[in-house]
């Protein structure tokens, strides 16, 4: 699997939250030729099944999500210009000035343009003040809002940074929604590994949606396939650049990542501990894969799995990821590296479990 290739093909894809269509089947077609079984729920998750060798081995899934954060169109103006709203945790500092695409009701895209003040013409109390995204404005060219309507864009319709990708140094890039489409590329390879080596337990492999919106969308698919344990894959904040040097060990290039703790207060009331069977499977993992396996904890995020958990009478979860750079934001960076190694541990953490796997969190 070229991990490069179907990074770039998936972060040149758009799939705002709740509009996912174009990932969910760009997921099972890379799914079909490795999967026994490939299926789009009600909801919109890609789940990908591949029978085990052993009937009575916990059920495994394995997931990340597919949707990218955007905003949703809240007022059409009569001269044209877009009012916009948060769909997902962007950052308002980015905004203006930034290439959109607007998704119309027909499922096409138009290119569009956040506002941003002259230069000239912007007072010095507000060069340095920070825009609050309901006072800005996307503007698509349009001249009145008959013209925005008949293109097809209508109030509620969502828009999303403008697609790109960028080969960086090395085995580094950079661009829209590195978070979470290197989990994605992570879950194709770890369908190949798994097609080539049957584990003892029937896997499903999850591309989730509606992470970004309300961290709901792999409920629904835990409902579905009932599994003993989950593994998550997403993104660990990367603490190698000098706003966050002094909060974290991860680093670029430094190998995948294991979620021990995250928790999210505001407003959410919820987050993740590791399931430590999980935890030290994945270290055991790592070492017998000779990769070296980055630990990572942090307030103020949390992943799919802080409700996955709560599913049943509990499923036992771990996170796994990757180190990204200036997450949320239109240029985030990662290391393919990272995610190649980060298949190999996940893929040797699924064949490693058995029926003799501990299920309970004090096993």
């Amino acid at each position: 699997m070229n991990v490069t290739a179907l990074m770039e093909e998936f972060m040149l894809t758009e799939a705002v939250s709740g509009y996912e269509t174009k990932m969910a089947f760009k997921m099972k077609a890379q799914f079909q030729p490795f999967a026994d079984e490939v299926a789009i729920d009600k909801v919109g998750n890609t789940i990908a099944r591949i029978d085990g060798t052993d009937s009575d081995a916990p059920v495994v899934m394995v997931f990340a999500h597919v949707d990218q954060l955007g905003f949703v169109v809240r007022k059409i103006e009569g001269n044209g210009l877009i009012q916009i709203d948060r769909l997902g945790g962007i950052p308002e500092k980015v905004l203006p000035a930034l290439k959109v695409s607007v998704r119309t009701i027909e499922g096409q895209y138009l290119p569009g343009v956040i506002t941003i003040k002259a230069h000239h013409a912007t007072p010095p109390e507000e060069k340095y003040k920070v825009d609050l995204v309901t006072s800005l404005f996307v503007d698509v060219g349009a001249s009145s809002r008959k013209q925005v309507i008949d293109a097809g864009v209508r109030v509620g319709c969502p828009i999303c940074y403008k697609p790109s990708f960028s080969q960086l140094m090395g085995t580094l890039v950079s661009g829209t929604a590195v978070d979470n489409r290197g989990g994605c590329a992570a879950l194709i390879g770890i369908a190949e590994e798994l097609s080539l080596n049957r584990p003892k337990s029937t896997t499903y492999l999850v591309g989730s949606v509606w992470e970004e919106f309300n961290l709901r969308g792999a409920i629904i698919a835990a409902r579905r396939v009932q599994p003993d344990l989950a593994i998550c894959i997403d993104v660990a904040l990367s603490g190698d650049t000098p706003d966050l040097a002094n909060r974290y060990e991860t680093a670029l290039s430094q190998g995948p990542t294991v979620g021990l703790y995250n928790f999210h207060g505001r407003g959410t009331l919820n987050g993740t501990i590791a399931h430590n069977g999980l935890y030290r499977l994945a270290l055991s993992c790592a070492e017998k894969t000779g990769v070296q396996l980055q630990e990572f904890a942090a307030l103020g995020m949390l992943t799919d799995n802080a409700y996955v958990q709560l599913e049943g009478l509990y499923t036992p979860c771990v996170d796994m990821g990757f180190p990204a750079r200036y997450t949320h934001s239109p240029i985030e960076m990662c290391d393919t590296r990272d995610i190649e190694q980060l298949v190999r541990v996940v893929s040797s953490m699924v064949s490693q479990i058995d029926q003799g796997f501990a299920l309970d969190r004090f096993a």
